[in-house]
């Protein structure tokens, strides 16, 4: 039975949140692990966000922040998703679940190893299946978006964000120094383009478009210059910030896909 299988996934931020949200519904166990304060932009759609408060829901489903392993079973128990403030995801080594999906996002390897389950599966660039995953799943968007690779990597990152409405790099918001981030705006409002969005460190995060503000970062957290801070959709479809976009729902597929297959080559008793 598919609810006897745990699996660990490690982030969750927007395109984790789709993994895990796709898990969860399939009828599998999912544990998440996340930074203490997580850097995430989508937080409408993140289950990351319940870091920051006791849970956070995305479509129907519930995650909540556990501090231990009672906290961890009454959460799975309830039908939750538990997430830990867990960077290294030493957790992993406790439970010791059938898969492990490395969903951090970032561009590189930070640890996950073959050894870390019977299942191990990576997002994006940065592993190779065969040495240090048994899964890649492709997350450049194209043709390619969600396939599972078990030989070799995914597609190189191209430093160019990937095209949301015609617009690429001048839809995301960047922080224009180091120091504390201040949103003036709230996720789903609509800005144009040179309208002050934030600040970081007194200084304005200003607009490049018109459009709905679709991620914003949580307040108060300490960023450099150059970060992302803000992404707006030219589309200005404000339903579109709420819900779990196509990309996220994609990989979601691919993961579960990855699982299931390499559950039946992998058996783990």
């Amino acid at each position: 039975m598919l609810d006897n299988i745990l699996i660990v996934v490690k982030g969750a931020g927007d395109l984790a949140t789709g993994v895990i949200h796709r898990l969860h519904r399939a009828g599998l166990k999912v544990v998440a692990t996340e930074l203490p304060q997580p850097l995430v932009i989508r937080r409408a759609v993140a289950f990351a966000s319940a870091m920051y408060r006791e849970s956070w829901e995305v479509e129907g489903v519930i995650a909540r922040r556990v501090t231990d392993e009672s906290g961890l079973n009454r959460a799975l128990n309830a039908g939750e998703v538990p997430l830990l403030a867990d960077p290294q995801a030493k957790i992993v080594q406790h439970l010791q679940p059938h898969a492990v999906v490395d969903a951090i996002m970032a561009k590189r390897n930070t640890g996950t190893n073959l050894a870390d389950a019977p299942v191990v599966v990576a997002l994006g660039p940065g592993f190779t299946a065969g040495q240090d995953c048994h899964a890649v799943i492709e997350t450049n968007r194209g043709h390619n978006l969600g396939r599972v690779i078990l030989c070799g990597g995914a597609e190189a990152d191209t430093g160019t964000p990937g095209a949301v409405g015609g617009e690429s790099s001048r839809r995301l918001l960047r922080a224009p120094a180091d120091g504390e981030f201040a949103g003036r705006h709230q996720i789903g409002d609509l800005v144009s383009a040179g309208e002050t969005v934030a600040e970081v460190a007194g200084r304005p995060v200003v607009a490049q478009i018109d459009g709905v503000l679709r991620g914003i970062l949580h307040d108060g957290l300490i960023v450099r210059a150059g970060y992302k801070v803000g992404d707006i959709d030219p589309r200005a479809v404000i339903e579109h910030c709420f819900s779990i976009s196509d990309k996220a729902r994609a990989i979601g597929g691919g993961v579960l896909e990855a699982i299931l297959y390499l559950l039946r080559n992998h058996p783990c008793g």
